[in-house]
């Protein structure tokens, strides 16, 4: 850090074109596994936010996935015909259509992690154990204060 208490601009300029590329890579990497199944990019998207959040609208699902809702119904539309999600009847309100994650979703959200873990895996086993701990304890911290 410099007297200023900043750091340095070259090395904030080299940590976000690093996570930048690592992000495009993740991106490629993520959607060359997809072909392998019966789901696309955006498709899985949608059931990750299901799985983590639960049942929820189209409305609140084209938020969370910034998708005008007119391309979220179709997307759920083709989604259902996959049998991986169906609509539900909110059972407080029965005017209010929810989105379910059906266990074939679910199936495919764990395949597909798999996937990515074992992708992931094979590339840190190109280091030591304390330096892929390191490496999760700094991205970690990362995230934390990106997240504030």
């Amino acid at each position: 850090m410099d007297e200023k208490g900043k750091l340095p601009k070259e090395l904030v300029t080299e940590i976000e074109r690093v996570v930048r590329e690592i992000s495009v890579i993740i991106k490629r990497k993520g959607r060359d596994l997809l072909t392998e199944f019966p789901i696309t990019p955006p498709q899985f998207t949608a059931l990750l936010w299901l799985n983590e959040e639960g049942d929820m609208t189209i409305g609140e699902l084209s938020q969370k996935m910034y998708l005008a809702c007119s391309t979220m119904t179709d997307l759920v539309d083709r989604m259902e015909k996959n049998g991986v999600v169906e609509r539900v009847r909110d059972s407080r309100d029965r005017r209010v259509v929810r989105i379910h994650l059906l266990e074939k979703g679910s199936s495919i959200i764990r395949d597909v992690l798999e996937a990515r873990q074992a992708y992931l895996s094979e590339i840190l086993s190109h280091f030591t154990e304390g330096e892929v701990r390191e490496m999760a304890k700094q991205l970690s911290l990362l995230h934390r204060e990106m997240n504030k």
